[in-house]
């Protein structure tokens, strides 16, 4: 019987040699781990920075066309962030995609990684390990948050977010963690009526700075983090417990 991807999908997985993969969190995951096998990645894995592989286009507007070219015995996609057409295409045409599930907390996310490993390579890398034991506990609140992702038009990082339970655990609570939506898009007015504690401001997707984004929230703290340690699971998650916590610490007036 063939294992199942976590959307439940069949996948044919033998020590697969030949990897392109289409999540830039999960490209640094397999570059660390087993690098020998990653054959290709998007425009935007921009990490390990020494990352030389073949590039297919962006995460969402992969090009095909250049993922069949590399002949991979194995795509890994993830359901936020790749399309289900292209998914469908590249099964079509014969290539195994193991599509991961857009994760909700960091338990989740390092489950769905450590599942992906252990069927594709029977391998259980050190960093995931150590990221398990920093993430398993979780502070009390001390300060609620406010984490703009972009700006014209603003969205903000809303419910079931891998971020909002990175803040948490880190004992920062998401003022929008009970919103409907995963990534709601308010209007200024109503993100200044919020007034938290702090609002926190990423360098991506969006590249806030002091110059571009606190002005928009007069009288608020605010801080400005490394988004791939907000947003990326992987090996980063060992380096985003120290550096996030470090940043949260202080806002900036």
């Amino acid at each position: 019987m063939l294992p199942v991807d976590d959307l439940g999908e069949p996948v044919a997985l033998d020590q697969p040699r030949r990897v392109v993969s289409l999540v830039p969190s999960i490209t640094e995951a397999v570059a660390v781990s087993k690098p020998e096998a990653l054959h290709g990645a998007t425009d935007y894995c921009t990490h390990p920075a020494d990352l030389d592989v073949p590039r297919v286009g962006g995460s969402k507007y992969p090009d095909i066309d250049k993922v069949l070219a590399l002949s991979p015995d194995l795509v890994i996609a993830n359901s936020e962030e790749n399309r289900p057409e292209d998914v469908d295409r590249l099964r079509a045409n014969g290539v195994n995609v193991w599509v991961t599930e857009a994760p909700k907390t960091v338990p989740m996310a390092l489950a769905s990684l450590k599942r992906l490993f252990a069927t594709a390579w029977d391998l259980e890398p050190d960093w995931l390990t150590k990221a398990e034991t920093l993430w398993a506990t979780t502070e009390p609140v001390r300060l609620t948050a406010l984490v703009p992702v972009w700006r014209r038009p603003w969205v903000v990082v809303g419910r079931d977010t891998f971020a909002t339970d990175v803040l948490r655990r880190l004992g920062i609570e998401n003022v929008y963690a009970t919103h409907e939506e995963r990534y709601p898009r308010p209007s200024l007015d109503e993100l200044n009526e919020k007034r938290p504690d702090l609002v926190i401001l990423p360098d991506e997707p969006y590249v806030f700075t002091h110059e571009d984004g606190p002005e928009s929230f007069p009288g608020l703290p605010y801080v400005l983090v490394n988004g791939r340690h907000l947003t990326w699971y992987g090996p980063s998650l060992v380096e985003a417990k120290p550096s996030l916590a470090r940043a949260l610490a202080y806002g900036q007036g």
